[in-house]
């Protein structure tokens, strides 16, 4: 069957709030997502809707008492259950043609583009997404749809084999199994589509656990998937404590891969359990994962300072801070420390912090009361180990979890803020001797995820191509806002697997390559290599 050609991948535009008709329908989308609060969600094992009647809440992180929604939660006998389920969906959508499966993800895209609004607005109430970052996460979302798909038609292609006489020789790449899927609260949208259609177009079947935090976008999500014509039990959706429905799938000996962004500890939590082999297993399973940064941005002598601190700041305080990509860690050489510093500053103190409904918000609250006290500890921290806090510090607790965008400059190497990773608005701001040193400061954390370098010297440029060691790595612009496509992305070290989402190897990590060598017979032709299939 011939396979219908499809243009050449282009990123989703990003919205713009300053024309009117734009603005106009996102408030839409905003009311009618506020009059859809706090409604009951099931569990959906194999296409049937579970209620357990153990109900989690998910709250707005911007007003804690408005409950998003309600979810019936799992238990081990339903999580096990659906690892089953989906192992039995697998023996027929592995065979589905890869046409027809990337046709699914052509089709969610389209729905994901015709309702934008109402996707960007979930991310506003569940997660406290500013306009722009919700808009971002539903623009990289549609953005992973059209690339996979396109990606499964290229990997379903004949591939190149060295051809020798006496054999027809074909590699195929075909699907793993049942991939569990464990997304992040911080890309509610993105990283969860992203992971979740990577593995049904390659053929697998997917138990989807969302992060407690934002399982609701999840949930809308899996309803498109519905809509767009996925059969039951493709996709099988579960909300439930890590610690006991998480660990249960992970184990299962039919589970064949674990798809997983977070945080470092539970991705080695993940990775050490999906390392063992239980009885009934025929595999090891493979571990898809991303697990977080301590980001640096280097800002050379040789440099203009406002770009260097406004890229700084852009990559600090996006999502207040709380991107596996953002900027913690500011790294001045020399000369530049006090002016960029005073930049930073002066450009912080003018973010907006408020209700992320409001279109002229900057920063929001951070995601719960947990990550509130554990940020709020690390500024203290950061001023008892002697850094010297120059921005920011404030924080309110009362209707969300709200914190000021905080520079502590003067941060020393090894100082807790400058090792640790604290995923919300706080920058740490080191002072370097040289570039050299500024590059050995870099490096020397457990993560490897993103960095940028600001400098007009391309000798230091090339130097930093070649020794700055992270997956993703910026000259002369900020360190977050990968796109699809454009920018892999994945990193070294503590940061994960360096998996390269959004890139042409990402596909390979859901698939297993098998070949077949058939022997020609004299006299015989395969029906096969005269175009029949």
């Amino acid at each position: 069957m011939q396979q219908m050609k499809h243009e050449e991948f282009r990123n989703e535009p990003f919205t713009d709030f300053s024309q009117e008709e734009n603005a106009r329908a996102m408030r839409e989308a905003l009311a009618k997502v506020s009059a859809e609060l706090g409604r009951e969600y099931p569990l959906v094992i194999g296409g049937e809707r579970v209620l357990t009647g153990d109900i989690l809440e998910s709250v707005n992180p911007s007003k804690k008492m408005e409950v998003v929604g309600r979810f019936h939660k799992a238990d081990r006998e339903l999580a096990t259950a659906a690892v089953e389920r989906a192992n039995e969906v697998f023996k027929t959508w592995r065979d589905t043609p890869p046409a027809q499966r990337a046709d699914l993800l052509f089709r969610v895209a389209s729905l994901l583009r015709e309702r934008k609004h109402y996707f960007s607005a979930w991310m506003v109430h569940e997660v406290a997404k500013t306009w722009p970052e919700a808009d971002g996460d539903t623009a990289e979302a549609i953005d992973f749809c059209e690339f996979y798909a396109r990606e499964m038609l290229r990997y379903s292609e004949p591939q190149p084999l060295t051809r020798i006489e006496g054999e027809e020789n074909r590699l195929e790449y075909i699907p793993l199994g049942v991939g569990i899927v464990i997304p992040p609260w911080n890309f509610p949208l993105a990283i969860m589509a992203g992971m979740t259609v990577a593995s049904v177009v390659t053929g697998n079947t997917v138990v989807l656990k969302p992060s407690s935090d934002a399982p609701t976008i999840a949930y809308k999500f899996f309803e498109l998937l519905e809509e767009a014509g996925m059969p039951a039990g493709v996709v099988n959706f579960m909300v439930g404590a890590g610690g006991e429905v998480g660990d249960t799938v992970v184990d299962h000996p039919l589970t064949r891969y674990v798809a997983f962004t977070g945080s470092k500890e539970i991705g080695m939590r993940v990775n050490e359990r999906a390392a063992k082999v239980h009885k009934g297993q025929v595999w090891l399973k493979r571990v898809v994962a991303e697990m977080g940064g301590k980001d640096a941005i280097i800002v050379d002598s040789d440099t203009d300072y406002e770009e260097a601190a406004a890229g700084v700041v852009a990559s600090a305080f996006g999502f207040q801070g709380q991107k596996c990509s953002a900027c913690s860690r500011a790294i001045i050489v020399g000369e530049a420390y006090e002016p960029v510093l005073q930049g930073i500053v002066e450009r912080a103190a003018r973010l907006k912090v408020g209700d992320p409904t409001d279109p002229s918000t900057n920063m929001s609250a951070v995601i719960n009361q947990k990550a509130f006290k554990t940020i709020n500890q690390y500024v203290e921290w950061g001023q008892e180990d002697g850094g010297r806090l120059v921005a920011g510090g404030g924080s309110d607790g009362e209707q969300g979890f709200f914190i000021e965008p905080t520079v502590i400059a003067d941060v020393k190497p090894g100082d807790r803020i400058e090792q640790e990773e604290i995923f919300g608005p706080v920058l740490a701001c080191i002072r370097a001797n040289d570039f050299e040193d500024a590059l050995r400061i870099a490096n020397d954390t457990e993560y490897g995820l993103t960095g940028a370098v600001y400098t007009n010297d391309p000798e230091k440029l090339e130097r930093a191509r070649r020794e700055f060691h992270v997956g993703n790595l910026y000259l002369n612009r900020k360190c977050t806002g990968a796109l699809v496509g454009v920018h892999p992305f994945g990193g070294f070290n503590m940061s994960g697997t360096d998996s390269k989402a959004g890139g042409r190897d990402y596909l390979g990590l859901f698939m297993q390559a098998k070949v077949v060598a058939e022997k020609v017979r004299p006299g015989y032709s395969n029906p096969e290599k005269r175009g029949a299939i």
